[in-house]
């Protein structure tokens, strides 16, 4: 390898899976040392750049970057989130690749796909929540949306919640139930599941944890629905009612600073002249570190919100990464072997 070639490892979900990298305890604990290294400014948290193609639909590409200076390494998650695709067109709503790059001459990594480790971090994230928030004895979880990142959340709960027996879905569609209890049957055999026909009440009403996750912009999820006790796991935008947040004991956040400058429900109260700052309990980190208290009776409400913070994907995209690598799996692939003008390019050029 001479010292003007640029590689970069491409990893595929296959490669990510097949290397044993699709890990989700590990996941967890990555975004948990994540959030510490953030708060000791050891991370690099830049704003994302948002780009909308449909208001209605919410169509949109977004740009979120993160550095994480310890491991020099910067990364930058590209997703598309087009809630119209299942749908329209029978395939997910979200897609995402992450490039990595090396910070000491600033080359390119890798090149990954994203949807699976932002999937991942979704599950990592709810489920980090929910071990501290959930009632220990939680044995049914309600589900509205049926996609992905449902079925990704459902696989992080059951590892902090093993307890959990049934699941309810929800869905726009019914096909969208009946797609996901045959994808999780197969992962989680002891679970009973239920599809509830598009009847979203049904889906959360008796549920200990509840998700909704949805490209809906609606208060789907009633406060009435809502058992004493529960935790509530909000993954999307606006998907309950202003009645949810108000009857919340507790609100906590993965960031409320960066979450109250988004579209969520707790976001639009804030706006909205609702909630006050000092109407949020806290963010994650607060009762991961013992300077708040979890979960402190079994009759609160806990409503949890997580935005998603990019330096948590790629914390574990740069994780995923170095186990693909490791393990001998991905393509490895050129940028360039060498500069431009040393190249043989006569002949080749269009003036």
């Amino acid at each position: 390898m001479n010292k003007t070639e640029i590689r970069y490892l491409a990893v595929s979900q296959e490669d990510i899976i097949e290397a044993g990298a699709f890990d989700l305890r590990a996941a967890r604990e990555i975004l948990k040392e994540s959030l510490f290294l953030f708060r000791s400014g050891k991370i690099l948290f830049p704003d994302k750049i948002v780009q909308i193609f449909n208001e209605e639909t919410q169509e949109r590409i977004n740009c979120l970057p993160a550095t994480l200076l310890n491991e020099k390494i910067c990364g930058v998650k590209w997703v598309s989130v087009f809630p119209p695709n299942p749908c329209r067109f029978g395939v997910q709503n979200l897609s995402a690749i992450i490039v990595l790059s090396e910070i000491e001459k600033g080359f390119p990594i890798a090149v990954m796909d994203g949807t699976l480790c932002s999937n991942m971090r979704v599950a990592a994230m709810g489920s980090a929540a929910a071990d501290c928030l959930a009632r220990a004895d939680s044995s049914e979880i309600g589900f509205i949306g049926a996609g992905e990142q449902a079925k990704m959340t459902l696989l992080g709960m059951k590892s902090v919640r093993p307890g959990l027996k049934i699941c309810r879905v929800g869905a726009k569609e019914s096909f969208e139930e009946q797609d996901f209890i045959r994808d999780m049957s197969a992962v989680l055999p002891d679970m009973k599941f239920i599809a509830c026909d598009t009847n979203l009440k049904k889906a959360v009403t008796g549920a200990d944890i509840i998700v909704t996750a949805t490209s809906a912009q609606a208060p789907l999820l009633k406060a009435a629905w809502i058992k004493e006790g529960a935790f509530y796991n909000h993954i999307g935008g606006w998907e309950d009612e202003y009645e949810v947040v108000r009857k919340a004991d507790k609100i906590v956040c993965d960031d409320w600073n960066t979450v109250k400058h988004r579209t969520q429900t707790v976001s639009r109260c804030y706006k909205d002249g609702i909630l006050r700052d000092e109407d949020i309990y806290g963010n994650l980190i607060d009762i991961l570190d013992g300077s708040k208290a979890g979960r402190e009776n079994d009759e609160e409400f806990i409503y949890f919100d997580a935005v998603g913070l990019s330096y948590t994907d790629v914390s574990i995209a740069y994780d995923v990464y170095k186990k693909v690598r490791d393990a001998g799996f991905g393509t490895w692939s050129y940028m360039q072997k060498n500069m431009i003008f040393e190249k043989d390019l006569a002949g080749k050029i269009r003036l």
